[in-house]
């Protein structure tokens, strides 16, 4: 089970999301079988030999996400990258597939097929609260280009002005994608 404070927040995200005319995903993420958000939404668990994620999808109408909400819980984004290496090369194994020709295909796109975020877009935004200023292997892979906004807040107390915020300093920003 989620600490109350994240499930209450994952609710009223949903409860949001119900009444807005955009869809929104949400995935829970963590290693472990205890990552019941409580949100009623559909829930997926996809294991791998190590442990699984959850991914708590709430899907609009159109069946369309288009806000991707990602929250760690019993995340490790090193040990996301080694089990999407183990279960690509036991897909490969599986498939008939020797050790160089797996290597000679590898590509960063074949890789991301295998994180517990495959399907999603990789995030342009990652809001770090509690006023650390680093990413705590959250979504290493992933947030490669991401732009990042730091907030004192801590998490349960993380209001909708703190989000405002964050939206509007990356609105000023000018993505460079590396360079």
């Amino acid at each position: 089970m989620l600490p109350e404070p994240l499930a209450a927040r994952l609710r009223q995200l949903g409860e949001r999301n119900a009444a807005a005319a955009e869809p929104v995903s949400e995935a829970s993420g963590g290693r472990g079988d205890d990552t019941d958000a409580g949100t009623g939404a559909e829930a997926e668990t996809v294991t791998t030999r190590t442990g699984s994620i959850r991914r708590i999808v709430r899907r609009s109408r159109e069946q369309a996400p288009v806000v991707h909400v990602n929250v760690a819980v019993g995340y490790g984004g090193r040990q996301e990258i080694v089990d999407a290496v183990k279960d690509l090369l036991r897909d490969a194994e599986a498939a008939g597939r020797g050790l160089s020709e797996v290597a000679e295909d590898l590509t960063p796109g074949s890789i991301s097929q295998w994180l517990y975020t495959r399907g999603q877009p990789d995030p342009e935004l990652i809001i770090r609260t509690s006023g650390e200023q680093r990413l705590s292997g959250f979504l290493m892979w992933q947030s490669a280009y991401s732009e990042f906004y730091f907030c004192e807040a801590l998490w349960p107390d993380f209001r909708r002005v703190d989000f405002v915020r964050a939206l509007r300093d990356y609105a000023q920003r000018q993505r460079r994608f590396g360079s």
